[in-house]
């Protein structure tokens, strides 16, 4: 017969597996499940590849706001260009791109300060 520690222990380690379980669950379907803005924000990066060389005879080096197949804005910095257009657009509605030439600006990495414990 398990006592109330065996008891306590096993329910714990039942929590525990469902917790990590979930957070992977979670962050697999983050990962593998695209927004239903993804398309969109294809349509705005295909928009700059295609006009890139004019973008960078009047850009280069700057951040554009790109929405709607649109320059909505030229900024020095990429955190002017973010704060500009989560003023006046929502989220996954636009897209930041760096105008550099070639392929220098085509990808970022961001990281996180999330940390996940067990």
């Amino acid at each position: 017969m398990l006592n109330i520690y065996q008891i306590l222990h096993k329910f714990t380690q039942y929590y525990i597996f469902l917790f990590i379980y979930g957070l992977i669950f979670i962050k697999f379907t983050l990962i593998i499940k695209p927004t239903n803005n993804t398309k969109m924000l294809e349509k705005e990066f295909k928009y700059y590849i295609e006009n890139q060389i004019e973008f960078l005879k009047k850009y280069n080096g700057k951040f554009l706001v790109i929405k709607n197949q649109e320059i909505k804005g030229a900024y020095d910095t990429k955190e002017n260009a973010y704060d500009k257009a989560t003023s006046d657009f929502e989220l996954g509605t636009f897209l930041i791109q760096h105008c550099l030439p070639g392929t220098l600006g085509h990808s970022q990495t961001y990281h996180s300060r999330v940390l996940f414990s067990n």
